[in-house]
This record gives C-alpha cells, structure tokens and sequence, in this order.
C-alpha cells in the first residue's frame, strides 16, 4: 500500500480557520453552555411593604399549620395524588425544608402588588425595605434569593422605577452591602431597547457605587406578545439575549398579563392554555445554550376556604408544578403561602420519581455497567443535571447519590464528559435510544434527544 496523499493543504486549513473565527467568538461569547450554580425551585411574589425579616419563617409556619388542619403532610401528599410509597418518602423531607427553608427566592414588590402611591411614598418604601433585608441577610434569616420587581419601563411609571431602584441598590450598599443572592426583575418588556437601556442603567450602578463590572444581573419577565413576534416579523426574546451585555440571568413568563394580552376570557387564563405553550417554547428555544434561565408563570388559584376548595386548589397546583417539570421549566412563581406545601411535595415527587432511573444510568454511564440505554454525554450531562437539582432543593439526600452512584452530586458535573457509553442488555440499542423509544424518568418519557432538549 503507498504512500497515502492528502488534499487538503495548511492553508486550506487556515482558511477554514479564518471563515470560522466569527462563529467560534459568537458561540463562545453567547453560547457559554447553562449555569452550573442553584436555580431556586420558585419565586413567591409578596408586595413590597410586607415585607420584614422573619418573614420566610412566619410563611413557612403558615404553610404548616394549613397543612396539619387537613390531616398533616402525608395526607396532603395523599389529597394531591401521591402513592403510599412516594408520600412517605417526600412528607417528611416537605416538612423539614418548610421549617429550615420554605421560601428559596422571595420577589418584593414595586408593581402590580404594590400600585401607584402618593408621591414619595415609594421612594421612602424602597429605603425602608433595603434595611429590612440587610437586616434580615445579618440574622440568617433571608432566603438564599431575595430582591425587588420595580415598575415597567412604560413611559408613565419609567423614572419612578428608575428612582426606585436606584434608592434601592444605594441603600443597600449602605446598610450592608449587596446579598449575594439579590435579584432584580423587570417586568412588561415590550422591546429590546428597553432591556438595551437596563444594561445601561446597571453599568452606570456598578460606577457610581463601585461595584465589579456585571455585579448587577436581571429578569426579564415575559408578559407581552411583542417579545414573541416583533413588528418587524422577529422574535425580540431571542435578540435581547444578545443585547445586554450578558446581564440577564432569566426570563420569567407572565400568566396573566400576557393570556389578556391575547384577549384571552379570564376563565381560562392558565399556564397550560396552548397561547402560554406557544411562548414558553419560544423562550425555551432562545435560551439554549446562553446560560439564561427560564421560570414558569403562577397560578391565581389559592388553596384558601373550605376543605373542598383547598384541596381542589392543591390537586391543581401541584398537576400544574409538574407540568412544568416534565416540559423542562425549573421553576416557576408562587402567590400565597398556601402554595408552598404543594410546591415542594410536586418538585420532590418529581425528583423522587425520576432519581432511580437517573442514578442507574448514570452510573453505568460512569462505571460501564449494563443498562438497556446507550447514553452520550449530552444525555449524561443531562441526567446528571437532574440528579444535581433535585439534591439543591432537598428532594434528593447527598449521601443517596454518593451510595447509588458512586460520587457526590457536586462530582457529577465534571464526571460527565467524554464519549458514548454503550452498556446494553435485553437487546440491541441504537443511535442513542431506549427500548420502546424511550426509558422513564419518573412521569415523563425520556430517551437522548429528549433529555437533551429538556435540559
């Protein structure tokens, strides 16, 4: 056999290289792959002036006390649709985060809760709050997420939300410092230009007071249809990713707002319409790969009233919660403390559920283990993001993941890499699929690209 002759030349090569670097740098630059840090499992929206330190606690009693007056969490796992098994398992560990952390990110309010005030009251307001959460950063009782949702950019409202939160962060600083987990959302974009000037309007924060370049992050909520079609036939949400100097940390969608934007009859305003389908995966398809996150609307269905009605009431959040879990929304925003016993017991069902079949294929992913799933690293990164969630938020003890797999959960991340793994028993797997299509994952039907997609 001779000599093998090539075609492609060095500068064949360079000029592969040349065409590309504009693709390598956008990638690089607006692509970084998804946070690795916790994503909290919710947002609870309270006005701004209810806000005081031991607020989280007081809800969380609250929370506990409605449970026990309908027979105590087991028969509340029960009411909402649990099996014996799965209720004994999630009961307890909902008890104890209600007790040690019931709220993971708290929203204070400046808009729709809050509403239009006699002039100065919002400014003194904003102040007022910034203590009160310095104050509760300094006793350990804040949640591990906390900030404001200032009014909307609209012209008539736009400098009082420029004063509000510029009062806001100063004070801050002043009583304390930022909390690590400070959250800004700003709500009612319509417009590129308007999250364009948020950047801006950070960038001018972080000089005047000091501040590391990109301290100040925001949420973008969702809740108009010009952020999903655009007058010029584009779709605004995927460009103002781009647009604000990699300030936004989530998009959150609007229930409400935008379901009456769409006119929309009020009765059937939800979180499952398919209008509220058809912009979250929208959303969905913006963000992959950016590394922004995406959290689900809410629910104005309160567990409150008789018995009948507050079962109803959890049975329909809890159903919802897990929707957004199956369709890859990781989090979602809650109205009243009644919601959070059914937050937790649908987040730690689904993590529960899913963690068996998680821990197997991860582990002979990592050990070389027979399974009847050929899984690549995109699925194995997938899975082991699963599996991380589900520790961050409770609903999976660490030691279960170092016992099942072999590592401890903050491992998996950078375990995960490498090339496919074929471990197959009970028939031949290809190009990545299960048997039958698919293997399950607690409810929902999941082979590769599935996992991949969701994640």
């Amino acid at each position: 056999m001779g000599a093998l002759v090539t075609g492609l030349a060095p500068a064949d090569l360079a000029a592969v290289e040349t065409a590309l670097a504009e693709t390598d740098l956008l990638l690089a630059r607006n692509y970084p792959g998804e946070q690795q840090d916790r994503q909290p499992v919710h947002t609870l929206y309270v006005p701004a002036d209810r806000f005081e330190p031991d607020l989280a606690a007081r809800l969380g009693v609250e929370a506990l006390d409605l449970v026990e007056a309908q027979g105590g969490m087991l028969r509340v796992c029960e009411i909402v649709g649990l099996s014996a098994e799965l209720s004994a398992a999630v009961a307890p560990r909902v008890e104890a985060k209600l007790r040690s952390e019931p709220i993971e990110d708290l929203r204070l309010d400046f808009e729709d809760g809050y509403g239009v005030r006699p002039e100065g009251e919002e400014d003194a307001e904003a102040r007022i709050l910034a203590k009160s959460i310095a104050d509760a950063v300094a006793n350990g009782t804040a949640p591990p997420f906390i900030g404001i949702r200032f009014k909307c950019f609209e012209a008539n409202v736009r400098q009082q939300a420029l004063r509000t939160l510029d009062i806001f962060i100063a004070s801050l600083i002043e009583f304390g410092g930022l909390p690590k987990g400070l959250v800004l959302t700003l709500p009612k974009v319509t417009t590129v230009a308007q999250v364009e000037v948020m950047a801006g309007v950070c960038r001018a924060l972080e000089a005047a007071h000091g501040l590391s370049e990109g301290r100040l992050r925001f949420e973008v909520q969702v809740e108009t249809p010009q952020l999903i079609v655009g007058a010029d036939g584009t779709m605004p949400v995927a460009a103002l990713l781009h647009r604000a100097e990699g300030r936004i940390s989530a998009l959150h969608y609007g229930t409400y707002d935008y379901s009456a934007s769409l006119q929309i009859a009020a009765a059937y305003q939800s979180m499952e319409h398919p209008a509220a389908d058809f912009a979250k995966q929208v959303m969905q398809v913006a963000v992959a790969g950016t590394g922004v996150r995406l959290s689900d609307g809410s629910t104005n269905i309160i567990p409150l009233g008789d018995d009948d009605s507050i079962r109803e009431a959890w049975r329909l959040h809890t159903r919802l919660v897990q929707r957004s879990l199956r369709n890859g929304y990781y989090q979602g925003w809650d109205l009243h403390a009644a919601q959070l016993p059914t937050r937790y017991i649908a987040t730690y069902a689904f993590y529960r559920e899913g963690f068996d079949a998680a821990a197997k294929r991860l582990h002979n992913y990592l050990h070389g283990g027979v399974g009847g799933v050929l899984d690549e690293p995109a699925t194995a990164r997938a899975l082991s993001r699963f599996i991380e969630r589900g520790v961050s938020c409770g609903a999976i003890d660490s030691h279960e993941v170092r016992d099942r797999i072999g590592f401890d959960a903050a491992e998996l991340g950078s375990r995960v890499v490498g090339p496919a793994v074929c471990a197959v028993e009970d028939g031949a797997v290809e190009d990545g699929a299960a048997e039958d299509g698919a293997a399950e994952i607690g409810a929902v039907e999941i082979g590769t690209d599935e996992v991949c997609a969701a994640e």
